[in-house]
């Protein structure tokens, strides 16, 4: 960083001169107090958007007094987009509804169609057991027939 008194090319300013030290000093000084304000307004980020906010403003209100049907027409635009963008969220939900509702139904009929069959199971099960039981019963008849049969025919003889 350069002094101001090196700077301007004071020749009869000597470094050791007390009166130009303070003068350096002090445009130091002037400079750092000039740079941290700089500094703080560009951090200062509330007031920068404030600033914006104000200038859009006023920018807007111009050229709404320059040409109010232009601004107008903007305006409609951009209600007309807004519209679309709710419409369309609006669209995506109920789509999201109805799938998850399908997805319900349809996890219901598989639920319902495996408890079925689990019946149709045990009910196939149970009629097998009861042609394996009948099928006893009638090899168990033709047996005692069989045995009558043979008993009969050796009295008879």
């Amino acid at each position: 960083m350069s002094t101001p008194s090196s700077a301007g090319g004071d020749a009869a300013a000597t470094p050791n001169d007390p009166d130009a030290i303070k003068a350096d000093i002090e445009a130091t000084r002037e400079q750092l107090a000039a740079t941290v304000d700089q500094l703080s307004s560009r951090l200062d980020v509330p007031s920068r958007a404030k600033e914006g906010v104000a200038r859009a403003k006023d920018t807007a209100v111009e050229t709404y007094r320059e040409s109010p049907p232009a601004v107008i027409g903007v305006g409609a635009a951009a209600a007309g987009l807004v519209g679309l963008l709710v419409a369309a969220r609006v669209r995506r939900r109920r789509r999201r509804k109805r799938a998850a509702r399908l997805a319900t139904a349809i996890v219901a009929q598989e639920r319902r169609t495996r408890r079925r069959t689990r019946a149709e199971v045990r009910q196939e099960k149970a009629l097998s057991k009861a042609r394996a039981q009948e099928a006893k019963e009638a090899a168990r008849t033709r047996r005692a027939g069989a045995k009558k049969l043979r008993h009969a025919r050796r009295s008879i003889r």
